[in-house]
């Protein structure tokens, strides 16, 4: 897989992607992330990439030319399955939308910044927007990252028990069950008796029992959300 990040601030990005699993996924070849600046792709000497918005208002605009130039020529050199905006008002980022972008071979990643950018960007050239809440941040960096580490993590020879990412929150409609390890007694308090007794049928479904139990307190609103595993 590869994944082309488009920011305006290329040094929010240098973090993440440099340590722990996505770190390791990129060292095997698993996955390719280039950041990519978009200052680079300005047409003035001032490496403008921004303006007022048309009829006035508060905040800067990212201008279409450069965005374009960048995308186009990103395209000269493959094809990609989607181009994503991320955006306070796209599709929520749940894990099946995770699963879906794991299947891609190219993807590219748009981060907005300032007020946003040029709605025909949108209107041509985008082909799916993420928001990963209901909230706002300064730019799509971070919104970035989030997706991109959610996706990597999903490829296989990424993770080395492949299963474990099967069996995260939310792959089943569920939140995880309570999970504990050693010491079997810490300050008098146990680890339940069936996770000890090596019965691998009776451990499964208490924990599904837990799962179940644990959402219906925490995330009740995930028996009602038919979208979570489609």
């Amino acid at each position: 897989m590869r994944i082309d990040i488009i920011t305006v601030v290329p040094e929010l990005l240098s973090g993440p992607f440099s340590h722990s699993i996505l770190k390791r996924a990129i060292d095997k070849g698993l996955v390719e992330v280039n950041v990519i600046n978009l200052r680079e792709y300005a047409t003035n000497k001032h490496k403008q990439v921004d303006d007022y918005a048309y009829g006035g208002g508060a905040g800067m605009v990212l201008m279409a030319e450069p965005v374009v130039k960048c995308i186009e020529k990103l395209q000269e050199e493959r094809t990609y399955d989607d181009i994503i905006y991320m955006s306070p008002d796209g599709e929520p980022f749940i894990q099946r939308v995770a699963n879906q972008l794991a299947l891609k071979k190219n993807l590219i990643l748009l981060c907005g910044h300032y007020k946003g950018i040029d709605e025909r960007i949108r209107e041509h050239f985008i082909t799916r927007e993420i928001s990963i809440g209901d909230f706002v941040l300064s730019g799509g960096e971070l919104a970035a990252a989030v997706v991109a580490d959610a996706v990597i993590r999903l490829l296989p020879g990424v993770i080395s028990d492949e299963t474990s990412a099967l069996t995260d929150s939310f792959q089943d409609g569920l939140v995880a069950p309570p999970v504990y390890t050693r010491p079997a007694d810490f300050r008098g308090h146990t680890v339940p008796k069936i996770l000890l007794s090596g019965h691998e049928a009776k451990i499964e479904a208490w924990r599904f029992e837990k799962a179940v139990e644990r959402t219906k307190q925490r995330r009740p609103d995930l028996f009602n959300n038919d979208s979570l595993n489609s």
